[in-house]
């Protein structure tokens, strides 16, 4: 049994490494990262453009999802980071942050201090703007964010066939208005990804009361007279925890973890032979995710990155990088994008769409032999809940993830015409010197009982799960509005996973939010230990 920390974190992603940074700020405060991956050693974690490897296995748990029963019994690549940095480390970069009333309805659930105006000074916070520094956005932090710097012509003409359908370019979508067509920024600093390793451990590596292990699979919480009191590895090592267990490991990780320690559904539980800490239904309930569609086109031409896919290009984009920071490897390849609407009378954009500079960039996508562009696009607020929930008491097993796609007739209703407005917005005219002919999903998907059949075939995960440790303040919650665990001391949930509804856009920034304001609420609650 090793002793000596003041808290644990499980989990060395976007907010935990957070965490891990703002407490160690206080020298008298010793605390021990867990993280089950590795280092982000390899030069994809940190080019813009080694998103495109992410999700075909480099620093994935390589999982994937039960068959969904809403969409034939599809079985879907479910990309779960195993890196330091988590999540931010093998994703598209892409800053965003939702909108106002997705904070403003936490708060009216019962989440007292989760509105916009509360959360806001906490993505100031963390922010380092190369562009903007005003209300919405921050200089001075530890994440950089970065206006795009290897756009394509394609791009432009984007804008231009949106707004032939009305939607109007917008320069800040994470600004004062959510609505229209825009550049991303990006979490990238000269050119470089920013995650959240990189961000906020990186600099603070030389601390000497944080410690960082990577490659420290944690096996299950140990809990002790109602107390989070340490962790067990898989290798039986058993480390203590004097103030708190932070959990941090995501919205797949968190619920599974607490499952292999004896807390979830107990009824799952004794069925796997594990012993039952706390029977919390919640644990595991309540996933959120968006489901991405996708409609690809052939480019009449050399006018995306696909062209580099070709060995002796992709050494001509390495020098490229090398010697001028611009070119397809500085680009997260899809950092064009927006926000609009599939219902005319929603609250606020129901629709985010993606610009991929190439085909075949992710896992399961179809490539273009001749080179081609992708737009995506995804319904933001689905009524569709799944749940995570394990198959096996080994903790080696892969976790039974079920997203539960389309369960919900008006999420199927949506998500189609977000698919058709893709399609209208890839046919306007200042995108015809660009393309050549739509190929997915093509002119034989006409019905809305075809685009079914297509999205079933055609389709991924946005990487956004959310939700399955939620905050609220009912009797079913499994934390509470300072993410505290209910019906177990001195544990906390600080990642995606506490989220009460999914916001209308990526998740990452909000992870990283999540994380700069829970440090704060720990450094209240413990006072001067903190």
């Amino acid at each position: 049994m090793e002793k000596g920390y003041d808290f644990i974190i499980i989990g060395g992603g976007s907010a935990g490494s957070v965490v891990a940074a703002r407490l160690t700020e206080n020298p008298d405060i010793k605390v021990l990262l867990l993280e089950a991956g590795g280092r982000d050693r390899h030069p994809f974690y940190h080019l813009p453009a080694g998103f495109a490897k992410m999700t075909k296995g480099i620093g994935s748990w390589g999982w994937h999802t039960v068959p969904q029963r809403h969409m034939n019994d599809r079985v879907f690549r479910y990309t779960q980071a195993r890196v330091i940095g988590g999540g931010s480390a093998i994703n598209a970069q892409i800053y965003t942050r939702g909108n106002p009333l997705d904070y403003d309805e936490w708060r009216q659930l019962g989440c007292e201090g989760w509105g916009y105006e509360n959360v806001l000074p906490y993505y100031l916070k963390a922010e380092d703007n190369d562009t903007y520094d005003n209300r919405f956005h921050g200089k001075g932090g530890p994440l950089g964010v970065s206006k795009p710097c290897a756009p394509l012509p394609i791009c432009e003409a984007y804008f231009e066939a949106a707004a032939v359908l009305g939607i109007p370019k917008n320069e800040d979508v994470t600004g004062a208005k959510q609505d229209g067509a825009a550049y991303y920024q990006l979490t990238q600093r000269n050119a470089r990804r920013s995650s959240a390793a990189m961000a906020y451990l990186a600099p603070n590596r030389g601390r000497p009361n944080l410690e960082v292990r990577t490659g420290a699979n944690v096996h299950r919480i140990l809990v002790e007279a109602g107390k989070a009191a340490g962790v067990e590895l898989v290798d039986g090592t058993r480390l203590t925890a004097s103030t708190e267990v932070i959990l941090s490991c995501g919205s797949i990780g968190s619920p599974r973890l607490l499952q292999l320690s004896g807390i979830g559904p107990a009824d799952n539980l004794r069925g796997l032979g594990l012993d039952v800490v706390l029977d919390q239904p919640s644990v595991g309930a309540n996933l959120q995710d968006h489901l991405d569609l996708y409609c690809i086109c052939e480019v009449s031409g050399p006018h995306t990155y696909d062209r580099y896919a070709k060995p002796h290009m992709s050494v001509i984009a390495g020098l490229q990088y090398l010697f001028t920071r611009r070119g397809p490897v500085a680009s997260s390849l899809f950092e064009t994008g927006g926000f609009w609407y599939a219902d005319p009378e929603a609250r606020s954009p129901d629709l985010q769409f993606h610009l991929g500079l190439g085909t075949g960039i992710e896992s399961g996508v179809a490539a273009m032999p001749e080179g081609g562009v992708t737009l995506n696009s995804c319904y933001l607020r689905p009524r569709s809940r799944g749940t995570v929930r394990l198959g096996s008491a080994d903790p080696s097993a892969e976790p039974l993830i079920d997203p539960n796609y389309l369960e919900d007739q008006r999420d199927r209703q949506m998500s189609i015409r977000g698919l058709k407005l893709t399609q209208e917005i890839l046919a306007q005219s200042p995108l015809k010197p660009f393309i050549k002919a739509e190929r997915l999903p093509g002119p034989d998907v006409r019905t809305d009982d075809d685009y079914f059949r297509f999205i079933c075939e055609h389709s991924k995960t946005s990487h956004h799960p959310v939700g399955t440790c939620r905050m609220g303040i009912d009797k079913q919650a499994v934390v509470d509005p300072r993410l505290r665990f209910n019906g177990i001391e001195r544990l906390r949930v600080v990642d995606a996973s506490i989220m009460p509804n999914v916001i209308s856009s990526n998740t990452n920034a909000a992870a990283i939010m999540i994380g700069e304001k829970a440090s704060d609420m720990i450094r209240e609650d413990h006072g001067a230990r903190t």
